[in-house]
């Protein structure tokens, strides 16, 4: 296969943006095509990129547009319900600061960013189907309207119409045991937490929480289910409902979480739904179509690098497609960055069983992480791997990125 010139970019979310920009870059034209009819502004609640998400913005050249709509947020506080410190993780030396967005901020200045250098996104485009003649591709939309470039990139999240189609028997999103509500909050009287978001194992739940200097409030719970919610069935429940429950969970917490949660309107409620990651997928690519991003591996939030490692992805398999023929490129860009995303997936998969153990393992768990945190904890072991992987966008395809593989 030659080289791509063109690409149809699937899905405006994260990966769509970037990777639409990190080919342009590359000298590759890039259209995104995204389902619904208008950007997803006020949509979802916070979320954070790590160091290495913003390395991988800086590597095309668009971290300080994008850091501009976040929160400067160098430090997580681990704590328990009653209030007891477990530990607490700093930023490493040397890296960017992690930052932490509204959802709907955080699209909004990527696609800014993507508009900027001047790429074409078109809305109420939702994609149903397409074929790949060996030399071009072409996609199929609900409209009945087509477009045809060199590639399709399929950045169209967990739920990815196009990994369907490259491989029908692709597992299904799988549910945590986890439910994710959040929102925000004011005029609660609680001082700034100085950059720190704090993550507190409850008794009954887990509650995260950052507060800024401008007195806003932004948190999180999740909570244990025993069956799936969608998103739609989770907002079926009314706000003051969930609030309720919430209370009940934290009422025997000396967290903060009454205090806000009892501030919380319900406009400024979000209710995110069953928390979902995907198994392996088997099939990354073929042909002329590839996977980005959460189409590829989603995980949960407990990772803490969802949207981090989706910016990693899309800015890889640019870069590939920018030195390689077609088919070598997507096969370089799976072998980069597979391993990364399953060890990190694995990861989250242990924390979310840690977010809901039994009243024994919470025990053992608030005696044993304090004293690990002083006699085994070496941050540049645990996450220097993580957080200090850059890609060398000068480099040629292929190269590993430049953090150590410990």
């Amino acid at each position: 296969m030659t080289r791509a010139r063109t690409a149809l970019v699937v899905g405006g979310g994260v990966a769509g943006p970037v990777a639409a920009i990190a080919l342009r870059r590359a000298g590759i034209e890039a259209t995104v095509y995204e389902a619904y009819d208008r950007q997803a502004d006020g949509i979802g609640g916070e979320l954070m990129l790590a160091p290495n998400g913003m390395a991988a913005l800086a590597a095309v050249g668009i971290a300080d547009e994008v850091a501009a709509a976040g929160v400067a947020t160098p430090r997580m506080v681990m704590e328990t319900g009653s209030g007891k410190r477990l530990g607490q993780f700093e930023d490493l030396p040397g890296v960017p600061t992690s930052r932490t967005f509204t959802r709907a901020r955080l699209y909004r200045a990527l696609t800014d960013a993507a508009t900027a250098a001047g790429v074409r996104i078109e809305y109420g485009r939702r994609l149903t189907g397409c074929t790949d003649d060996g030399a071009r591709v072409t996609a199929v939309f609900a409209d009945g309207s087509t477009a045809e470039g060199d590639v399709l990139i399929g950045a169209d999240g967990i739920r990815s119409t196009v990994r369907g189609l490259l491989d029908p028997a692709a597992p299904q999103p799988r549910f945590s045991g986890l439910v994710g509500v959040g929102g925000w909050c004011h005029d609660h009287g609680l001082p700034s937490t100085n950059g720190a978001m704090h993550l507190a194992y409850g008794k009954r739940a887990f509650f995260g929480y950052r507060i800024g200097d401008d007195g806003t409030a932004g948190w999180f719970a999740n909570v244990h289910a025993s069956r799936m919610l969608t998103t739609a069935q989770a907002r079926e429940i009314p706000a003051t409902e969930w609030l309720r429950r919430l209370r009940e969970l934290f009422a025997g917490d000396t967290l903060p979480a009454l205090r806000l949660l009892d501030r919380v309107r319900p406009e400024e409620f979000v209710t995110v739904g069953g928390l979902q990651d995907m198994p392996p997928v088997p099939v990354w690519h073929r042909g002329r179509v590839a996977l980005a991003g959460d189409a590829a591996h989603a995980m949960t939030p407990s990772s803490g690098q969802g949207a981090s490692l989706t910016i990693e992805s899309a800015v890889e398999l640019a870069r590939c497609l920018r030195d390689l023929p077609v088919e070598q490129a997507f096969t370089s860009y799976e072998g980069l960055r597979r391993p990364r995303v399953e060890k990190v997936a694995a990861r989250s998969a242990r924390v979310n069983s840690d977010k809901a153990p039994g009243p024994v393992g919470r025990v053992l768990r608030d005696l044993l992480f304090p004293v690990a945190m002083r006699t085994f904890y070496d941050q540049e072991r645990m996450f220097g791997w993580l957080h200090r992987y850059t890609i060398d966008w000068a480099a040629p395809a292929g190269r590993a990125a430049a953090a150590p593989r410990s």
